[in-house]
């Protein structure tokens, strides 16, 4: 029998926790899923006694002597009212065939509207919809031969146009007029086709997302968000900065010691007389605006009472050669970096 590694042990000791919680939101999102889709019929459907369904507005229908018909077929519309509560996922030929052999056809919210209004309470202004009063209209605004409630709903020939639903659902339709004008549109003959289109007559311009159910999107949404809440969780903290104890501190002034006896030792005051010319026009260059690498010598002399040429002589000449004219050399470029910034 092969043993389990420490580190394998102790991986599965850390991950065991996360994968615990992980596989308790996955089971609880499914039953969510599960229950959120056993419920009959959706938004706009005459069977669904959610509040966005239709249920109360098909009693109303059926007690005013409409017979309700919810079809994904709607071969046989003759002397009907068809209602299409979704005509966007229809083919226009298809849709347009319909409406031609329908005595009535009322749709709901096709993206044909020429601009978008607030749902709210509006005046009919209008024959077509008199008797209903106000009522809760909005979305779309279109174009017909008769228009009312500010062109929201619009009638040409016996194609009604509307740009909200909220009138057919449950939860609106006993607010103002809305149950008057729903009863009004789709109770125009006995017969009313619910046409809720199949797959062969839906258009084919869906995006990926449009084939995704409402539930699976609702478990998708609780799974990235455990994911973030278990990232948060497991994510690992910083504390206070704490300082690390080095073995030796060493002074910055015994560095700059410690480089000099090295140059002194190996004879080599030209190269530090050289280090200190460049150091010192490094420094001055910015003082004086003057790009790097250019002679700033005309620019000091300017600045202070030195001569260009005992400048330039300063800064770029060879030498010293002994430790005496390096220091001389050091007080030198010393005096000349004070004098340019008391200038």
């Amino acid at each position: 029998m092969t043993a389990v590694s420490p580190d394998a042990r102790r991986i599965w000791t850390a991950a065991r926790g996360p994968l615990l919680i992980g596989v308790v939101i996955l089971f609880a999102a499914i039953v969510i899923t599960l229950l959120r889709g056993s419920g009959e019929g959706g938004a706009l459907d005459p069977r669904s006694f959610r509040p966005e369904g239709s249920h109360a507005l098909a009693d109303l229908l059926e007690q005013n002597g409409v017979r309700v018909e919810l079809t994904d077929d709607a071969s046989s519309v003759e002397g009907a009212t068809l209602f299409v509560p979704q005509p966007n996922l229809i083919e226009p030929e298809r849709l347009a065939d319909l409406s031609r052999r329908a005595a009535a056809t009322v749709l709901l919210a096709p993206a044909t509207g020429v601009a978008r209004v607030e749902p709210e309470t509006r005046q009919p202004g209008c024959p077509l919809a008199g008797r209903a009063g106000a009522a809760t209209m909005g979305g779309f605004v279109y174009e017909g031969e008769q228009r009312c409630y500010d062109s929201t709903l619009v009638r040409t020939g016996t194609v009604t146009t509307l740009g909200y639903g909220g009138i057919f659902t449950n939860r609106d339709i006993d607010s103002e007029g809305n149950a008057a004008l729903a009863l009004s549109l789709l109770g125009q003959h006995e017969r009313l086709v619910w046409y809720v289109p199949s797959a062969a007559d839906r258009a084919q311009q869906k995006s990926l997302t449009d084939l995704i159910p409402d539930g699976w999107k609702f478990a998708a949404l609780q799974l990235g968000i455990a994911a973030v809440v278990i990232a948060l969780w497991r994510a690992r903290r910083l504390g206070r900065v704490v300082p690390e104890p080095l073995p030796v501190v060493v002074r910055a002034a015994e560095t700059v010691e410690g480089r000099a006896r090295l140059y002194r030792r190996s004879h080599a005051a030209s190269h530090a007389a050289a280090v200190l010319r460049q150091a010192t026009r490094d420094r001055l260059a910015p003082l004086l605006g003057v790009p790097p690498g250019d002679d700033p010598s005309e620019e000091i002399a300017r600045r202070t009472t030195r001569s260009a040429a005992a400048v330039r002589a300063l800064l770029y000449d060879d030498g010293p050669v002994d430790d005496r004219g390096l220091v001389a050399l050091a007080a030198e470029l010393d005096a000349v970096e004070n004098e340019v910034r008391k200038g």
